[in-house]
């Protein structure tokens, strides 16, 4: 067994640890939230992903995604970034504004929806009452820049933030291009009040359940990216409201036995760790493999996957 069957971050990254938590649902909408507010990667969303054809579906992907490339193998993770490759390289998008051509590709859209996403768990984690160190919130930062190069973004080539202070001064760099069109409004509104069937929306609490959370996500926004969405409807809360009722959703969730609150990645990722004799995991650098708590594990080397179809 090599370390790349510890996965590309292995069970002492704080990666393997932020990732199990209830609350990083919340986060993905709160990613999809400020994404949006890229003109082209809203089009870009709004005519290739499918959020508007298959809501459901495109969550259930996006779960699978982080899931695999957080616990499975170096090489499942591979292969699975590989298909997102293939299908990205397929698709160009219009810019709303100038009429030119981008495609979906575009290392540097590709680092938007990257720095989104990181940021978004992150800063929904801790809000949600997670303790992250300064140390392993910037561990954190710099263990995702393996994911932006498993997606297509090269280190070498473009900025990618290796640390909180270098996420934030990213957010600063690129904000003067944000702002909300029309499609990132549409995305907005479906995001907050996805379609149900009829008999989902009176019979179940699906709807005021799901309205709650994803106004949630929407309140966790940075206050700039609040404000671009100036068209919405005022959500009545505050900053310290939103992080409260995070709280508490945290708390709820953390009632639910773990059996049934954590997902198949995770719990195949402890258990092939499980099965290292632990002579390994000490070769490894893992000093607390069951907990997790250890001495961080060093990255694995770059990943070389093999190309497959749709490439």
């Amino acid at each position: 067994m090599t370390i790349s069957n510890l996965g590309l971050f292995g069970p002492e990254s704080v990666t393997w640890r932020l990732h199990a938590d209830p609350l990083l649902t919340v986060g993905s909408l709160r990613a999809l939230l400020l994404q949006s507010l890229h003109p082209v990667a809203a089009a870009a969303i709004a005519e290739h992903s499918g959020l508007h054809a298959d809501p459901w579906g495109r969550l259930r992907r996006t779960a699978e995604y982080v899931g695999v490339t957080t616990y499975g193998t170096a090489e499942e993770a591979g292969r699975v970034a590989a298909r997102v490759r293939g299908v990205h390289r397929r698709y160009v998008t219009r810019d709303p504004e100038t009429g030119t051509e981008r495609p979906v590709d575009d290392p540097e859209l590709l680092l938007w929806v990257h720095c989104c996403e990181v940021d978004s768990y992150l800063t929904t984690l801790r809000r949600g009452g997670v303790r992250i160190s300064t140390r392993d919130a910037d561990r954190y930062v710099a263990e995702q820049v393996r994911a932006a190069r498993l997606i297509g973004v090269d280190p070498g080539q473009l900025d990618v933030p290796s640390s909180t202070a270098a996420l934030a001064t990213y957010f600063d760099r690129v904000r003067p291009e944000l702002h909300a069109t029309a499609t990132a409004y549409q995305a907005a509104r479906f995001i907050l009040t996805p379609p149900m069937p009829w008999w989902v929306r009176l019979a179940t609490p699906a709807m005021p359940s799901w309205a709650g959370v994803a106004s949630l996500a929407f309140c966790l926004l940075p206050p700039w990216a609040r404000t671009m969405y100036s068209r919405l409807p005022a959500i009545p809360t505050t900053d310290l409201g939103a992080t409260l009722s995070l709280r508490a959703l945290r708390m709820t969730l953390l009632t639910v036995p773990p059996s049934l609150r954590e997902g198949p990645h995770y719990k195949a990722g402890k258990a092939r760790v499980a099965r290292i004799p632990i002579r390994r995991l000490d070769a490894f650098g893992v000093a607390d493999y069951e907990g997790y708590r250890g001495s961080p594990l060093p990255l694995p080397p770059p990943v070389e996957v093999q190309r497959v179809s749709g490439e």
